[in-house]
C-alpha cells in the first residue's frame, strides 16, 4: 500500500491494491469479504452528511453569500493592521460554518481576494500564504468534512465533535490575525480604513450577512436540542441555502444542477476512499494489530503526554506525505483505541488529530493547500515556504497548546453537553 501511494497511484487504489495482496496470500481470507466490506463501509447513516454538507457548501457558492460575508468582514477588520489580510482569515473563519471544505475555501479565495491583496501593496508570496493557512480552519469549524468523517470511523458523536470545533476554530483564527497584525505593521501592510465605523454602517452589514451566519448555529442548536441528528443538519443545511438562493435571487436552475454535479464528483472521491480503507480496517482488526500496538506501547510508554508528543511527531510526518482524509481512516482505528487506553478524551484525542490533518494539507512536499493556492495565484512554492515559516512555528505552538491543555477542545463542549 505504501508503495502505492509513494508511486502516486489514486489512494483508493493503492489502499484496495494493498488489501488484495492479503487476500490473495492469506490461506483463510475469504475474497467474498473484500467486497462485502468495501460495500458495507459507506452504508453508515452518518456519512451521509459529507454529500449533504458538500452540496449545501457548493450551493452557498451561488447564492451571493460570500460577498455579503467578506463585506461583513471588512467592516469588523477594516481597521486592523493588514486589513485585507485580516479579511481573509475571518472569512475563511465564517466559511468554514458554510462550506466545511479546505480546498474550496482556498481556491475561492485565491481568486477573490489575492488579487485585491496585490493591488493594495501585499506581497503575491504574503497574500497566498495568509489564503493558504487560513483555509486550515475550514476543517475545524463545523460542519468540517473531516470531523464527519473521525465521528463515522471512530464512533464518535460528530455532534460533540461540531461543538469542539468552535473553540479549535477560534484559537487558530485570533492566534493567526494577531500574527497577521504583527507582520503587517512591520512592512508596514495598510487598514482598509482610517475612520471609525458607525453604528448605520455596522448594522447595515449584519444585515446583509445575518441570514447565512445564523446556519452554523441552527446546526448546533438543531443537533443539541435533539432537532436532527448530524445528518439530517446536512439536509436541512441544502433546504436553508436553496432558501438563500431564492431570497437573494442569485441561483439559477443551471447553478442547482451545476451544484449537484459538483456534488456528486467531491462526494465520490471521498466516498472510494472510505470503501477502500473499510476492507484495510477489517484487515487489522482480524490480525489484532491494533490491540498488539496498544499493548506494545502501554509498555514501552508509561506517560500518556509523551505517547501524545510522538503521536503528533509521527502525524505531522504522515500528513507530509499523505492526504489527510486518506491517513485518518488508515490511521483512526489504529490511534484511536490506543489514546483511550491511556484515558485520553476522546473529543481531546479527535480534535488533535484533525489539527495535524489540517497542517498537513500546507506541509511540503505533498500540501495540497498550498499546491492549490500557488497554482491560481502563480505563486513559486520555493517562495510560498520561505514565507510561510512564521506561519508554521504559530501552528506548531497552536497544536502543542491543543496537545497539552485539554480545555481548548472540551471545555465548550462540556457547557453544552
Amino acid at each position: 500500500m505504501l508503495i502505492l501511494l509513494f508511486l502516486k497511484v489514486p489512494v483508493y487504489i493503492a489502499v484496495l491494491g494493498g488489501s488484495m495482496v492479503y487476500f490473495l496470500l492469506v490461506p483463510n481470507a475469504n475474497p467474498i469479504i473484500f467486497a462485502q466490506q468495501a460495500i458495507v463501509g459507506t452504508e453508515k447513516i452518518s456519512l451521509l452528511a459529507i454529500p449533504f454538507f458538500v452540496c449545501a457548501g457548493v450551493f452557498m457558492n451561488y447564492t451571493g453569500v460570500t460577498k455579503r460575508i467578506m463585506d461583513f468582514c471588512e467592516v469588523i477588520t477594516g481597521r486592523l493592521a493588514g486589513g485585507l489580510a485580516q479579511v481573509n482569515v475571518l472569512l475563511s473563519t465564517i466559511m468554514g460554518g458554510l462550506s466545511g471544505s479546505n480546498i474550496a475555501d482556498a481556491a475561492m479565495q485565491s481568486k477573490m481576494l489575492v488579487p485585491e491583496m496585490t493591488k493594495k501593496g501585499f506581497s503575491l508570496e504574503f497574500s497566498s500564504v495568509v489564503t493558504a493557512t487560513s483555509s486550515m480552519i475550514t476543517p475545524l469549524i463545523p460542519p468540517g468534512i473531516a470531523m464527519i468523517l473521525y465521528g463515522s470511523i471512530a464512533n464518535v458523536s460528530i455532534g460533540k465533535l461540531f461543538v469542539s470545533g468552535l473553540g479549535v476554530g477560534a484559537l487558530l483564527c485570533i492566534t493567526m490575525m494577531i500574527l497577521v497584525g504583527v507582520i503587517s505593521k512591520k512592512r508596514g501592510y495598510g487598514t482598509i480604513r482610517e475612520n471609525k465605523i458607525s453604528k448605520e454602517e455596522f448594522f447595515k452589514a449584519l444585515k446583509a450577512a445575518i441570514l447565512p451566519l445564523l446556519l452554523p448555529i441552527i446546526i448546533i442548536g438543531g443537533i443539541r436540542i435533539g432537532i436532527f441528528t448530524a445528518t439530517e443538519a446536512g439536509a436541512v443545511a441544502i433546504i436553508y441555502a436553496v432558501v438563500l438562493g431564492i431570497i437573494y435571487r442569485e441561483m439559477k436552475i443551471k447553478n442547482i444542477l451545476q451544484g449537484l454535479k459538483d456534488t456528486v464528483v467531491t462526494s465520490s472521491s471521498i466516498m472510494l476512499i472510505v470503501a477502500a480503507a473499510s476492507v484495510f480496517s477489517w484487515i487489522l482488526t482480524k490480525e489484532r494489530i491494533p490491540q498488539t500496538l496498544a499493548e506494545w506501547m502501554l509498555k514501552t510508554i508509561d506517560n500518556k503526554y509523551m505517547f501524545l508528543l510522538i503521536v503528533n511527531i509521527f502525524l505531522l510526518l504522515v500528513g507530509m506525505f499523505i492526504e489527510g482524509n486518506a491517513s485518518m481512516i488508515i490511521l483512526v482505528p489504529l490511534l484511536a483505541p490506543i489514546a483511550s487506553s491511556y484515558g485520553i478524551n476522546e473529543i481531546h484525542f479527535a480534535m488533535m488529530y484533525i489539527f495535524n490533518n489540517a497542517i498537513g494539507a500546507l506541509s511540503p512536499p505533498m500540501g495540497t493547500l498550498m499546491f492549490v493556492t500557488c497554482s491560481i495565484t502563480g505563486c513559486k512554492t520555493a517562495k510560498f515556504i520561505k514565507e510561510a515559516l512564521p506561519f508554521y512555528i504559530l501552528l506548531i505552538v497552536n497544536l502543542l497548546l491543543l496537545t497539552w491543555f485539554e480545555p481548548f477542545t472540551t471545555f465548550i463542549v462540556n457547557l453544552i453537553y
